[in-house]
């Protein structure tokens, strides 16, 4: 038998972090949206609910959940602010994730602990300003250097650039080797070399941080490789296999909280006499939102399950991100409308939500490359 449903610890959780980010969030949202303000006095407060360590065992500072709780986390996150459940997905999928996955005991140690413990805040380096989609045209460079590297390059929009302690980061350690040339390393913010640069202004999620890393003649120990030389492009195809869940379900997070404004408005507004949820156009409107929102949490759910269950979890991720980051972008489009000329003022959320949604198209591979990734799966099924 299939169970559709969360169970009851998982519910919990679930309107646990509802009442935190309603509380705790929403009241700043517009602000700090405005001002792209960063929220780093949450992190505490995060930490507290261990939403800074969700998918980890408890003995490296976890909270020791699967991605079923960590997809509902995200997706209340979301509901409310796109930015802090996008910080909270990279913190936790990315840099801590690829720790977890591949480090040594010493390293998670040293760095993941820490981090699932939520004294700082992760980042995770892959995108480059000549590799993005293709993120095997890496070009940041490892030497062999005294007994360890020395690392120059940058990578570009990366979340935490300047707000993080600890970075994994990709550098090509053998060119000739093209991506399996490319090793994964651990670099802490106290590293000569190691520096942040340009802040990005952004269209939307504009409270989340994104900016440049540079390294400059950068030395990383020997021990601050994670796991094998040439090992690191392979690692980060694993590591967005997870994180590809994380961007669904804050896609389904988007979605849900544009639909219930839109809902909730219908109601309110009242045009020839009525309300505008009384007119069939309007309530078509809600039923595919609803619909489709619905479904696209089914597959983040389904995905999280597979993944939970230690199953392979590409096409199911993929899909899951696919399909829900662009039901994302229809749904706050048509919250959009629903609200009419209010709906293009900043007096509403939907605008926000709006704005927000196009990340999740774009972000841990585009729609595009979603659309490969699932091709490629069917063609080796077949």
């Amino acid at each position: 038998m299939m169970n559709f449903e969360l169970d009851e610890e998982q519910l919990q959780i679930k309107y646990s972090v509802r009442e935190f980010a309603e509380s705790e969030i929403l009241p700043h949202v517009m602000e700090w949206d405005e001002t792209q303000h960063f929220p780093e006095e949450l992190r505490p407060k995060l930490a507290e609910l261990g939403l800074m360590g969700v998918l980890f065992p408890e003995e490296y500072g976890g909270a020791g959940m699967g991605y079923v709780e960590y997809a509902t986390i995200i997706e209340e996150l979301g509901r409310v602010c796109g930015s802090v459940a996008l910080s909270v997905a990279a913190h936790n999928s990315l840099c801590s994730n690829h720790l977890y996955m591949f480090g040594t005991e010493e390293q998670k140690k040293n760095y993941l602990i820490p981090l699932a413990q939520g004294e700082s805040w992760g980042a995770w380096g892959l995108t480059e300003s000549q590799a993005g989609s293709d993120s095997a045209g890496t070009r940041t460079s490892a030497v062999r250097s005294n007994g360890g590297w020395k690392v120059n390059g940058s990578k570009n929009f990366i979340t935490h650039a300047i707000a993080c302690n600890t970075l994994v980061a990709v550098a090509v350690t053998d060119k000739s080797k093209g991506n399996r040339g490319i090793s994964a390393f651990v670099f802490d913010k106290s590293m000569e070399g190691f520096r942040s640069d340009k802040k990005e202004n952004k269209l939307g999620m504009r409270a989340s941080e994104t900016a440049s890393v540079v390294f400059e003649d950068c030395y990383v120990p020997e021990e601050n490789l994670l796991a094998n030389e040439g090992e690191g492009f392979l690692q980060c195809m694993q590591v967005l296999d997870g994180g590809r869940i994380s961007i669904a379900a804050l896609s389904v997070g988007i979605a849900q909280g544009a639909y219930e404004a839109a809902l909730k408005y219908s109601k309110e507004r009242q045009q020839f006499g009525k309300p505008i949820s009384e007119f069939q156009a309007t309530q078509f409107k809600l039923a595919e939102m609803a619909t489709e929102i619905e479904c696209s949490r089914l597959l983040t759910l389904q995905a999280a399950a597979t993944k939970d269950a230690g199953k392979p979890v590409t096409q199911k991720s993929a899909m899951a991100k696919l399909y829900a980051s662009e039901t994302a972008v229809r749904v706050a489009e048509e919250s959009v409308q629903i609200h009419g000329g209010y709906g293009y003022t900043k007096d509403y959320p939907a605008e926000k939500y709006w704005r927000d949604s196009k990340l999740c198209t774009i972000g841990e591979g585009t729609s595009e490359i979603q659309r490969l990734v699932i091709a490629k799966n069917l063609l080796k099924a077949a």
